[in-house]
């Protein structure tokens, strides 16, 4: 196996930019690829691109659209080896973490697909000389910004959601992760999509963004990434007045409740915090643990974090992977460094280890003061941070507290503490007794700060579509 060409994709053909970046390997730092950088040429022919493509899928079939969806995943599926390994080479994840990211994003193109054959408009009631009809009509060509953190998957959910639903699209992927996009661009290629409904850029996000976003032919917006990041994009699209879909930032809180075994809940946590080291915007971090349960809970976790295998993800016993770059390391050890100056116990990790790549230990602090910025920020990486709560509201309102509303978790056998948490709790995706946020067929996105609108299940489709209302009068 090897690493791909790291080429552009416009018009249904590669091509190489202007310029390259290298693209590296966060285990040892050394260089794998050189990532070809699209100019504003480029950026033209693929705008260009889009809106041709656009005009021929937008007028074909569903059933024929979902066939080459269809037919796009199951060459992905079968390429899941070669894919892995391009993804674990360029992100650090252990290798059957990666495979396991090619299926889940193969199960999003499989679920659009499909939902491609569902996009129902209706008949409004009316008198007998008029009917009022509601059609759901591909948006237009889309700009789309996909994350680092997951190369594959994070693509996926914005290729399929534009694809099913009719539209062309334009994909800036990340630079530091560019193979799985290009595995994804391979896959449809081969399976046939014509020219110009899927194009594909790197370069400088921001001249790509500010060149793109503006453009006539651009009728939506999708971003997964920081909020920061997505406030801005935002206001250029409203300043063109295009409108969004933004999956961003979150700080997911879990409570524990003092009705289940905190021993389970600690391992099962430990397990989830440490994929993708802690690098996924669900990722479970701020723990409110029920004070009867508090001492057991906090034992179990930084025993088990102690355990976690850190190393390169090619080795079979590796349990977790380096972190992006030099600034994540850096970042993470300011977090640790200012909570125990704030007087926050650290129960496991904290220090970067000696070596090269960009690794970090899974990280245990208990008892931090709400002050704390880790408290506040996200960490983005392997940081725990545990504290007890005296009552489940207790637990509510601290979870609320943040201005992000991403995902949140609980642990608890009572239907009325599920009762509460259902109500009151101030996020787009909460999970019981599991900590998994997702799955392709429910819908995924935040409140408050954590975005807008929603990626998968039924809704998955919706903001790729316009709804046009036709009035016909049977006479004149």
């Amino acid at each position: 196996m090897r690493y791909p060409d790291l080429q552009l994709y416009i018009a249904g053909a590669w091509r190489q930019g202007t310029d390259t970046l290298p693209v590296l390997n966060p285990a040892d730092e050394s260089v794998i690829g050189e990532l070809a950088v699209a100019s504003r040429l480029d950026l033209d022919d693929a705008l260009a691109a889009a809106a041709e493509g656009h005009k021929t899928w937008s007028r074909t079939a569903p059933a024929n659209r979902a066939a080459i969806i269809l037919k796009a995943a199951a060459l992905m599926r079968q390429r899941v080896e070669e894919i892995a390994y391009a993804i674990t080479l360029e992100h650090g994840k252990p290798l059957a973490q990666a495979r396991l990211e090619v299926q889940r994003g193969c199960e999003f193109f499989e679920w659009d697909a499909a939902e491609a054959l569902r996009a129902y408009g209706r008949v409004i009631p009316s008198g007998p000389d008029i009917r009022y009809t509601v059609l759901h009509q591909p948006i237009g060509p889309v700009a789309a910004f996909s994350p680092w953190n997951f190369p594959m998957s994070q693509p996926s959910r914005k290729i399929a959601g534009a694809l099913a639903a009719g539209c062309s699209i334009i994909l800036k992927a990340a630079e530091e992760t560019p193979a799985g996009a290009i595995h994804i661009a391979r896959a449809f290629h081969d399976a046939g999509l014509p020219p110009g409904v899927f194009n594909l850029v790197f370069g400088v996000p921001a001249d790509i963004s500010g060149h793109l976003i503006p453009e006539p032919p651009i009728r939506l917006v999708a971003f997964t990434g920081s909020t920061a990041v997505g406030k801005h994009l935002t206001e250029i699209a409203a300043r063109n007045m295009k409108p969004v879909l933004m999956e961003l930032g979150g700080h997911a809180p879990v409570i524990v409740c003092d009705d289940v075994d905190p021993v389970a809940a600690a391992e099962v946590s430990v397990m989830r915090k440490a994929r993708n080291a802690g690098q996924v915007c669900t990722s479970p971090t701020r723990f409110f643990v029920d004070e009867k349960l508090y001492g057991a809970f906090v034992k179990t976790f930084a025993e088990r974090a102690k355990g976690i295998r850190l190393g390169n993800g090619m080795a079979p016993d590796t349990q977790m992977g380096p972190v992006a770059n030099h600034r994540r390391k850096s970042a993470l050890h300011a977090l640790v460094c200012d909570a125990r100056a704030k007087g926050a116990r650290l129960l496991a990790g904290g220090e970067v280890p000696d070596g090269p790549g960009y690794f970090f230990p899974l990280t245990v602090l208990a008892d931090l003061p709400d002050d704390a910025r880790a408290m506040r920020e996200e960490p983005f990486g392997p940081l725990a941070l545990i504290n007890p709560v005296r009552s489940l509201d207790d637990a509510i309102e601290k979870a609320n507290c943040l201005p992000f509303g991403l995902a949140a978790y609980a642990f608890t056998h009572s239907a009325s503490n599920v009762h509460q948490l259902s109500e009151r709790i101030e996020a787009g995706n909460l999970s019981i007794n599991t900590l998994e946020a997702s799955v392709a067929e429910t819908p995924f996105g935040g409140v408050k700060e954590s975005g807008y609108g929603r990626e998968g299940g039924a809704e998955g489709l919706h903001h790729y579509m316009t709804v046009k209302n036709v009035s016909h009068r049977m006479t004149i």
